[in-house]
């Protein structure tokens, strides 16, 4: 009914002894406004078709495979679950960084393998909600209208486990795994100086360190991304087919001790420290692709977490 009656306007104006140009700028004028309404009308409806926060993470727990835990640190951390998703950032962990880059790309869903605010459930123990560093945070979250969701417990209990898939095909290990135990390999002779250097490489991380004889030859490991803790990583060192434990992160007067101790005592045991982000990030890059088989409407991104440290003589450029 708009577009004829403003039709009708021109048609008259024509008739009523005006000049042709006269109508047709009057007409091209027209044809402008109806244009930028369609466009504006247009985009609402686009925005409009984008799903709420809260309808991804629906989908993702539809399609997780798994049953939902009642507890569980799987939840919203930051922002407004109602609030229309323009894309999505999958990272390993949430540090200002990414968030700065997800922003400036237009993602406002940040989906994070691990804590945004420097604790397992996200509430720091110890520390005033005032703290500088942790107010930035929190204000940059909100300033860019961002949403912050962890995906943590269920990407763990997937089969196969999310990160640790990730993670083997970033190594090229496949072939070696055990059919029993996923953590389980058994790879061709190496030194292990050399398999340090094979898993910086492949991880793409300068900063790996060794405990143990770095000419010690083996051939069968164990690999535990992130931080198992000391029960679980003493346990597998203990089992007469793990050589060599390859773990994220582990405290040192724990493993690292223990795996030393078990070195001078001529045992024919070493443990590779990764890094946390190193040694998880790639799993995380497995579920933005995982992400993308059943999530259609929006652009979903894997922004890679950098690793936080670097070493002496060499800058943190990276």
């Amino acid at each position: 009914m708009e577009i004829r009656g403003e039709e009708n306007i021109v048609w008259n104006k024509q008739r009523s002894g005006e000049s042709w140009s006269t109508a047709a700028l009057l007409s091209a004028a027209l044809g402008v406004g109806l244009s930028g309404a369609v466009v504006c009308r247009t985009r609402a409806g686009v925005q409009e078709k984008r799903p709420t926060a809260r309808e991804v993470i629906a989908a993702i727990q539809g399609h997780a495979g798994v049953p939902w835990k009642a507890e569980t640190v799987d939840t919203f951390k930051a922002g407004n679950p109602e609030m229309r998703v323009t894309g999505i950032a999958v990272t390993m962990m949430a540090t200002l960084d990414v968030l700065q880059r997800a922003a400036g790309r237009g993602e406002n869903l940040v989906i994070t393998h691990e804590p945004t605010f420097y604790n397992h459930l996200d509430r720091p123990e110890g520390m005033e909600k005032s703290d500088a560093v942790w107010k930035e945070k929190r204000e940059f979250i909100e300033k860019n209208g961002m949403v912050i969701w962890r995906f943590h417990d269920h990407w763990h209990l997937r089969e196969p486990d999310g990160i640790l898939a990730g993670v083997v095909q970033a190594l090229g290990w496949e072939k070696y795994q055990s059919a029993e135990n996923p953590h389980l390999f058994t790879v061709p002779e190496i030194t292990l100086e050399k398999l340090a250097a094979e898993v910086a490489k492949r991880l793409d991380t300068p900063v790996v360190r060794a405990v143990g004889n770095p000419e010690m030859k083996i051939t069968k490991l164990a690999l535990s991304p992130g931080a198992a803790g000391f029960e679980r990583e003493t346990h597998a060192l203990e089992m007469e087919n793990v050589e060599v434990l390859l773990v994220g992160e582990t405290r040192e007067w724990e493993t690292v001790e223990y795996t030393a101790d078990a070195a001078t005592e001529g045992r024919k045991k070493g443990l590779i420290v990764i890094g946390h982000v190193p040694s998880e990030q790639a799993g995380m890059e497995e579920c933005a692709r995982w992400l993308k088989t059943f999530v259609k409407e929006v652009p979903i991104e894997f922004v890679a977490t950098k690793q936080p440290f670097w070493t002496a003589g060499r800058s943190a450029r990276r």
